[in-house]
């Protein structure tokens, strides 16, 4: 029971940051196919912006395979909460830096020079769930 309970950690692990990039990028490609209507020329800097959410499913993988091979019976409730904690943190860690890169994206369609500031407020998020990816890999 305690090596399912183990798995079903990294499960969580990786489904939940991968749906919260899904959520992040989405939230961001919404707003850059907009701004694409109203200033075409910048569809670089949207793109980048659309992007930055995407890297914390990366980090949910990275954690996952690292993870895999030390699930055994004795430590599967601890990588059920590792899992679960990973997961949440990248989760809604993309999900609202996603929000924050769909308000860069107007700033910018809008004739705004924010796109290096977005990026900066867009790290916000993101370093808790690199500090949820470092915690996971020192188990």
């Amino acid at each position: 029971m305690e090596l399912i309970l183990g798995y079903i950690g990294l499960g969580l692990m990786l489904g939940l940051a991968g749906i919260g990039s899904c959520y992040g990028t989405t939230i961001s490609g919404n707003a850059s196919e907009g701004a694409l209507k109203k200033d075409p020329s910048k569809s670089s800097s949207y793109m980048i912006l659309s992007a930055l959410p995407a890297t914390q499913g990366l980090y949910g993988f990275v954690a996952f395979i690292m993870c895999l091979n030390k699930v055994t019976a004795e430590t599967g409730a601890l990588y059920f909460g590792v899992g679960l904690g990973v997961g949440l943190v990248c989760l809604f860690s993309a999900i609202r830096q996603g929000g924050v890169c769909a308000n860069g994206v107007l700033g910018i369609s809008e004739g705004h020079d924010v796109q290096t500031n977005t990026m900066i407020y867009a790290a916000l998020p993101e370093f808790y769930a690199i500090l949820a990816l470092v915690a996971a890999l020192m188990v």
